[in-house]
């Protein structure tokens, strides 16, 4: 048995997004510094398991989920570490679904209301550092940051995120699980 860690699920961009989304995300870490992380939507939050339970609980909650698109809706920037500058995501049925149906696999409450997003920056930045990421992120990949751009998850995985490590070394996927169509 395996000790308990803190685990994450993760909806994972499909290959071409997630090298989109890296580009724009290492021009600001270049810029603006913070850690570097794995392109990514949250689907659970970080939560304390034993290994093999949250893989029990990842596979488990998967053999329900078909692929589903998602649209994002724009660059953001938010109030704390984890949410400094991201893209915005439409809360469409599909993915609030997959949110909630893997949060009740998982036992995990949410503190706040779900807010679907695909960050691209972690950092404590000034209101006016913030502002100037949002508009670089919008420069390096303009189509990606516009309203309307759409992909598809076929992926969901978990993730090892201790939320204290704010370098982030500590972070590593667990497994992952493709979600199959009917």
């Amino acid at each position: 048995m395996g000790s308990e860690a803190m685990f994450s699920v993760w909806a994972i961009p499909p290959e071409e997004v997630g090298g989109r989304c890296a580009k724009v995300m290492s021009g600001l870490r270049s810029e603006f510094g913070g850690p570097q992380f794995e392109p990514h939507i949250t689907v659970v939050g970080a939560m304390k398991l034993r290994p093999e339970e949250a893989l029990a609980r990842l596979e488990s909650a998967c053999k329900a989920l078909r692929p589903f698109q998602v649209t994002v809706d724009g660059v953001s920037t938010g109030s704390f570490f984890y949410q400094c500058v991201y893209l915005r995501l439409r809360p469409d049925p599909h993915l609030l679904e997959t949110s909630a149906h893997c949060c009740t696999h998982f036992g995990y409450t949410n503190s706040a209301p779900y807010m679907p997003h695909l960050s691209l920056l972690y950092g404590d930045l000034s209101d006016e550092a913030k502002q100037k990421a949002q508009e670089r992120a919008n420069a390096i990949d303009h189509a990606l940051a516009l309203a309307g751009f759409t992909f598809q998850i076929t992926r969901l995985a978990l993730y090892k995120t201790d939320t204290e490590d704010k370098t982030l070394k500590s972070w590593e996927k667990f497994a992952e699980s493709t979600l199959t169509p009917n």
